[in-house]
């Protein structure tokens, strides 16, 4: 026996059972998993390999091109978050000394440019304050002053709450010769986005929002224009893992027989498989229509409190997070504090850009009904009452 060896003691906290308190997720995701998405996740574990997983990995490709309304043949989940998709779009699609024009008005823009410095881009920025959109006029301005590659735009830009229009940007990057790359992490599901129609060429979202599965898988898709891309490249993506050609031949998008990339999170797919079937049961334009019937309301139910929505032009709102200015006089932290401690509830406070300026408050997926509108406003008139208010 090597028992004397052991310098180190099994830890206290692990040989106690685990303990995870019930909460109302309202904050801008993860949202709360359904019991039927938490069972498929609960399933047994299989093989990666197994043809009944990549079964389930077909019907998740098919999940994908509904909820994005594409036919693409290169399209699958990635087997990390949302910005592990990020990464992918931007590793796969840029080389070094490449020219990307980032849109930026909240954070993903900044974290797109971050990424793409780092991928030894030429990166170059198209400034918005938080709060506020592009119109097409600000996109073809920086297309003609620039002349890039790729331009990087979100069209639910969770930090800040707006959603940004999509109409003609295709057409406009394509007119330029230059490919669109969409981020819809936070609006997939909740805002129409047609990739197809609106000629979005690399489109990616996340699993934990809308869709209501846990974090850890990224639907994306690459448009022919993207693909062809791909193909031309003179060097190998710089990221293995991320490679859209191993993860192509992986998920059955190229034609040719799986082989081995990686092991995949197994049972991540099939919780994604699920939130996607329930959106398909659902129907994308009454997915829609739930979300912003909720958002009205909630921005209705603020307004009447007195309080002031960060994003002034009601078409510009996300309908999946809302962002309203902290109330003068409140730190924000208590509030946030004040609803988990005594609503058992999560909203959250700014990120990036707007750090110390809102509170964002989520309806995603099975949280999106009214009652969970009326539970919120009620918790906040709570605290409005109840916080501590300085005297500044």
């Amino acid at each position: 026996m090597a028992t004397g060896l052991l310098r180190v003691a099994p830890p206290e906290e692990l040989l106690r059972p685990l303990a995870v308190p019930d909460r109302l997720l309202l904050g801008p995701g993860p949202s709360n998993v359904p019991r039927r998405i938490q069972a498929a996740g609960g399933r047994q574990l299989l093989g990666h390999m197994h043809p009944e997983v990549l079964q389930v990995m077909d019907e998740i490709k098919a999940g994908i091109q509904y909820a994005f309304q594409t036919r693409n043949r290169l399209t699958l989940a990635i087997s990390g978050s949302g910005h592990c998709a990020m990464e992918a779009a931007l590793f796969n699609l840029l080389e070094q000394g490449d020219t990307v024009l980032v849109a930026i008005n909240g954070i993903w823009g900044q974290r797109a440019a971050d990424i793409a410095r780092r991928l030894g881009a030429n990166v170059y920025e198209l400034l918005k304050p938080p709060g506020k959109y592009f119109t097409p006029q600000d996109i073809e301005q920086g297309l003609l002053q620039h002349k890039p590659l790729v331009l990087f735009i979100t069209h639910g830009e969770s930090s800040t709450g707006v959603l940004q229009p999509l109409e003609g940007l295709g057409k406009l990057c394509h007119r330029h010769g230059c490919l669109l790359l969409v981020d819809a992490v936070a609006s997939l599901g909740g805002a129409p986005i047609f990739m197809d129609q609106q000629e979005i060429d690399v489109l990616y979202s996340g699993s934990q929002k809308v869709l209501n599965a846990p974090p850890g898988s990224a639907p994306i898709s690459f448009s022919e224009r993207a693909r062809e891309k791909l193909l031309r490249r003179k060097t190998k993506p710089p990221s293995f893992y991320l490679d859209m050609g191993w993860l192509a031949n992986y998920w059955g998008c190229d034609g040719e027989p799986r082989r081995y990339h990686h092991t995949a999170p197994i049972n991540t797919f099939f919780s994604l498989r699920e939130g996607l079937a329930v959106l398909a049961e659902l129907g994308l334009e009454s997915s829609w229509e739930r979300h912003r019937a909720n958002c009205t309301q909630l921005c209705q139910g603020l307004l009447h409190m007195g309080l002031e929505l960060f994003v002034e032009e009601e078409k510009a709102r996300l309908p999946t997070i809302t962002t309203v200015r902290v109330p003068e006089g409140y730190n924000w932290k208590d509030i946030t504090a004040f609803l988990m401690d005594n609503h058992g509830m999560e909203i959250a406070g700014g990120l990036g850009p707007t750090v110390g300026k809102v509170l964002r408050i989520g309806l995603m997926g099975c949280n999106s009904t009214s009652a969970n509108v009326d539970r919120v406003l009620g918790a906040l008139q709570d605290a409005l009452k109840r916080c501590h208010r300085s005297r500044l």
